[in-house]
């Protein structure tokens, strides 16, 4: 090994350490940041992002988490899969339900960003939630909304959270509606589903990107007006939200 070699593979380690510090000592805003510079470094750097992954708090929504989960499971790299198998085959999250609903395939399909396949199965999930009826006709009434289980809701909205980095999630939705004082005209704009008045149209005019407007997605049918999104966000698995 040359001198001049020996001094480049010096330069990569110092650089991970001072990376790996950063990293570790930061705050979410810089760890968000940080993490593709990590994955730049190859083995080392995912390492460091697998090690902080597995160490971390498995029952929280910790968008760091979800990013650098979702990082890792796109690179698809022998490594890297092999760990997300062993130790997080499921997500990172618990996928509760009451209802016994398999969120597998949302889950995946949001770690993967695809989000209008994400969203076409959203809207099914919550048909299933609704009963039979909901699912034949594929679309629910406001009243159905009101039956829905906590902890479903509450699966569905965690999982849009963590691959989103905080910016897609009914939650998200519901805080926004509550900073415009519940103005839903006013509301529509802001998250992009009207432009000049007019109703974002379906589904080329949506972005199913995360450059889209935050609370962009799940998308809700708002042809048949607002009571089922004032029924979703008036639902008790929002309490601890402010309101």
């Amino acid at each position: 090994m040359t001198d001049q070699q020996t001094a480049t593979i010096d330069n990569t380690d110092n650089n991970l350490s001072q990376l790996t510090d950063q990293f570790i000592n930061g705050t979410q805003k810089d760890q968000l940041q940080l993490i593709p510079q990590l994955m730049t470094m190859g083995e080392g750097g995912w390492q460091v992002l697998m090690n902080f992954l597995q160490s971390s708090d498995a029952d929280t929504i910790d968008l760091v988490r979800g990013k650098i989960y979702g990082t890792l499971y796109r690179l698809k790299k022998p490594i890297t899969e092999e760990f997300i198998q062993t130790h997080f085959p499921d997500g990172i999250i618990p996928l509760k339900s009451e209802r016994n609903i398999d969120y597998k395939p949302l889950n995946q399909l949001l770690v993967e960003q695809k989000f209008q396949d994400a969203d076409t199965l959203t809207r099914h999930l919550l048909c299933e939630l609704a009963g039979e009826g909901a699912v034949q006709r594929k679309w629910v009434y406001f009243t159905e909304v009101e039956q829905f289980p906590t902890t479903d809701l509450q699966t569905i909205n965690a999982l849009w959270l963590l691959h989103s980095e905080g910016k897609f999630g009914f939650s998200v939705q519901r805080k926004l509606w509550l900073s415009v004082g519940k103005d839903f005209t006013k509301l529509w704009p802001k998250i992009g589903w009207k432009q000049d008045n007019n109703w974002t149209q379906y589904p080329n005019q949506f972005t199913w990107e995360l450059n889209a407007p935050v609370g962009h997605l799940p998308l809700l049918n708002q042809l048949r007006g607002v009571r089922v999104t004032a029924s979703l966000f008036s639902h008790p698995a929002w309490s601890q939200d402010n309101s």
